[in-house]
């Protein structure tokens, strides 16, 4: 291992093990310390509720204990991490996201339910019952992706929201609106099958508004809340990795190394709802940006 290499991977761990909770504490001995799949799993299963939905601030700036949309759909991202749908939480997750479906497709982003307990002002909630792009739209690509289970694609609610995600881009005729929504048409776009002109052509949108200005955000120094190239491109098979220049990302990852913390984390780019979820993020940002590293060959 590279000396450089070795001590981001030795400061970050030290950090981890201090300061991360149980769960990212568990995805990074999956990942550096040949830990088990088994043992995430099993961490993440403790955030998921009784109708098969995840909460108890897994999502750590929405300390809500009950279900909602996007903390599961945070619940399904670390699945897919470790390939892990073939555990029993599928189930679960598939009954609570059908009971949740709106008619005519689409899940909300979140529920009145958030606004009882601390969360980010973003997360606060007017109405249970509004369908939104943002999670359904990722939320439907994950599901389409795995192949463990996938009887449950043919049926009416998951086709509702693949109709509802498809009209969401329609109603995009210039592309996404932010860095959030951008992942949503990603994800769909990248699991979408059967229409293939269509997703050219939303491909070619998206495309078109990535390498815009309002797109992926060039400028390694670049301050405040912007997404840069590897918030698109996290691995060099992310779908966004085409349209950059090796150039350009070894200078974002040279950007990523040096702004690894002292303690070895690094930190967020917006204000955290407490102490403590300002540590959960920066936990879990330090294993995501570990993973960055050592999939771009850094830590090797």
């Amino acid at each position: 291992m590279k000396t450089e290499g070795k001590k981001v991977l030795e400061r970050s761990k030290d950090f981890i093990y201090r300061n991360a909770r149980l769960l990212d504490r568990m995805r990074f001995a999956y990942h550096f310390e040949n830990g088990t799949k088994a043992d995430v799993l099993r961490a993440l299963q403790a955030y998921q509720n009784e109708d098969g939905g995840f909460g108890n601030a897994l999502e750590p700036d929405m300390r809500c204990p009950h279900s909602q949309p996007v903390t599961t759909e945070s619940a399904l991202l670390i699945i897919q991490e470790v390939s892990g749908f073939d555990h029993v939480m599928l189930e679960g997750i598939l009954s609570y996201l059908q009971g949740i479906s709106l008619p005519g497709g689409g899940l909300p982003r979140a529920t009145t339910a958030v606004n009882d307990y601390p969360h980010a002002p973003w997360w606060t909630t007017e109405q249970d019952h509004m369908p939104s792009l943002n999670p359904t739209g990722s939320i439907v690509g994950i599901l389409r992706k795995q192949q463990e289970r996938t009887e449950f694609q043919a049926e009416h609610w998951f086709q509702e929201h693949i109709g509802f995600v498809w009209r969401c881009l329609e109603e995009s005729a210039t592309g996404p609106g932010d860095y959030h929504d951008a992942m949503q048409w990603i994800s769909f776009l990248e699991s979408a099958s059967g229409e293939p002109e269509r997703t050219a052509h939303y491909k070619r949108v998206l495309d078109k508004w990535l390498t815009g200005p309002n797109g992926i955000e060039m400028n390694i120094h670049a301050e405040g809340y912007v997404h840069k190239i590897l918030d698109y491109a996290r691995t060099p098979d992310s779908y966004a990795s085409r349209l950059l220049q090796p150039d350009d990302v070894e200078r974002h990852l040279d950007g990523l190394v040096n702004s690894q913390q002292e303690d070895g984390s690094w930190n967020i780019t917006f204000p955290a709802v407490s102490p403590a979820g300002e540590q959960e993020w920066r936990g879990s940002f330090t294993v995501d940006h570990l993973i960055t590293l050592k999939a771009y060959g850094r830590l090797d």
